[in-house]
């Protein structure tokens, strides 16, 4: 490394946020950009450890620990310390396809894995990655990759989230004329409608890199939902290759008393119509809005914080978030040991700007809801909850349990639930007779994506169930090389 002392003189320096009562008036990404010197200074912090985690990717205790996609990370930090940022974007784009989405989106267990991390705070590693990127596209160094070369194999993908765009993009690089069917008005997938415009903008980033996708020959085709206004069948006739990227869309319910009534709605359902009232230039139109209203989010991650920034944005009277899992400690315990996922509370960005508004924390521990109550109209009003403990059950099982006399009532006249993914969507798996494993995912080997149909392959969240956009962009690269494999013999594809 160029500073090999650069982890003891340095600290570690990430942006600021724009403060949490100006950010919330618009819907513009909320981070600001460091200067190049800081961000050569962060570089410098990559400490030449000779065994880096960060970019292992491996699965440890159920959770990802180091880079799913094996970012080059410590070849790129020395890179930007150094002043080398073509030459880091080169790097950065050897094995990850969509760096301006992982940069703004990925929660980082690269650095919850670094070496340093074991000692100080870790490398600033996705601050350096959002910056080699957007560097990249700011001076015109990211252009389209035309292959010189078609084989004359024609491949369709089936959905347009980050799985699905990554393997269009390989397979396109190999050659193939590749199609895209998305059943949404735009591509994307839980990038464009399930994440917030403040998170990740959807005109400058996403459509940008779609864009280019499509200069550089990847056609995509909208409002084509397989199974209904498209027959299944079309991919094992017309096609080489199909690799199905469907995502696992089918959220998980809270079947309790109340549920039908109107202002329940899946947390999806309130950030697609919040996305497309906001693509539209007038957010106040969405057709699910928590103007005025008291609103409850049930569910403590991503999405559930993501419902908090959106219902503040929208003008919201209250907002509380309903956490049914106790409040994470400040440290790593000892059963959490480096270099797993740290388990620790984390403020976002929704928290903090419900905090500014509210005064507090809009989250509640160890809390679940027993039932929701109606209105005259039909309408949710107010919702009753309980505290609960965790306890093992007779097979050894944790489950929650409620503590008599802690019910409380409070006002909800919106209801997000934001508690997770149970699966994909069935109704494509049934048409074409696809194998699927005990929990309704496609079944299909990892690192070789092949269901049981000759030519269909399967990648992201609809074969290993609910997870990170760079586990996707992993999956949609590992597919599309074995489908590359299949129709050519070998596969260049990494």
């Amino acid at each position: 490394m160029g500073k090999p002392t650069g982890f003891i003189e340095y600290l570690r320096e990430i942006p600021v946020d724009r403060p949490p009562l100006e950010r919330v008036r618009d819907w513009n990404e909320f981070h600001h950009h460091m200067e190049e010197k800081k961000l050569r200074t962060q570089g410098a912090r990559c400490m030449d450890c000779g065994i880096p985690f960060c970019h292992t990717g491996k699965l440890i205790s159920g959770m990802a620990a180091g880079c799913p996609v094996h970012n080059l990370i410590p070849e790129w930090n020395d890179l930007v310390f150094r002043g080398l940022w073509h030459e880091a974007l080169d790097r950065l784009h050897k094995t990850n396809n969509f760096p301006e989405f992982t940069g703004r989106v990925c929660p980082a267990p690269c650095e919850g894995s670094c070496t340093l991390g074991i000692i100080s705070p870790p490398v600033a590693i996705k601050t350096i990655e959002c910056a080699i990127t957007d560097k990249g596209w700011d001076e015109g160094w990211v252009t389209p990759q035309t292959p010189k070369n078609r084989t004359g194999k024609k491949v369709a993908v089936i959905g347009s989230g980050p799985s699905g765009l990554a393997a269009a993009a390989q397979l396109n690089q190999a050659g193939h004329t590749v199609t895209v069917f998305e059943r949404a008005d735009r591509a994307g997938g839980l990038l464009m409608y399930g994440i917030p415009n403040m998170k990740l903008d959807k005109k400058e980033v996403v459509l940008r890199r779609v864009k280019l996708l499509e200069q550089e020959g990847v056609k995509f085709i909208y409002n084509a939902n397989v199974g209904d206004n498209v027959e299944p069948q079309i991919f094992l006739k017309e096609y080489d290759a199909t690799i199905l990227c469907l995502g696992a869309t089918k959220p998980r319910d809270l079947p309790i008393e109340g549920r039908n009534l109107k202002g329940v709605h899946f947390a999806m359902e309130y950030l697609t119509a919040t996305t497309k009232a906001v693509l539209a230039g007038n957010p106040a139109s969405s057709v699910i809005t928590g103007k005025d209203k008291h609103v409850v989010v049930i569910g403590g991650g991503d999405t559930g914080t993501d419902c908090v920034g959106s219902s503040i944005r929208l003008g919201c009277k209250s907002v509380i978030q309903i956490e049914i899992l106790p409040k994470p400690p400040l440290e790593r315990t000892n059963d959490n040991p480096w270099p797993e996922w740290p388990k620790t509370l984390k403020v976002d960005y929704g928290q903090e700007e419900a905090a500014a508004k509210q005064g507090a924390d809009p989250r509640t521990y160890l809390t679940t809801v027993k039932k929701f109550i109606g209105n005259a109209d039909g309408a949710v009003k107010e919702l009753v909850t309980v505290q609960i403990k965790w306890d093992k059950n007779d097979k050894g099982q944790f489950v929650p349990v409620e503590l008599p006399g802690t019910e409380k009532t409070i006002p909800a006249d919106l209801v997000l639930l934001a508690m997770g993914f149970v699966g994909p969507e069935q109704g494509i798996m049934d048409e074409l007779k696809l194998e699927r494993d005990a929990r309704t995912n496609i079944k299909a080997e990892h690192e070789k994506y092949t269901t049981n149909l000759k030519g269909i392959f399967a990648a992201g969240d609809c074969r290993r169930g609910q997870s990170l956009v760079v586990w996707a962009i992993n999956e949609g690269r590992g597919a599309a090389r074995e489908a590359d494999r299949f129709l050519m013999g070998s596969t260049d594809l990494p």
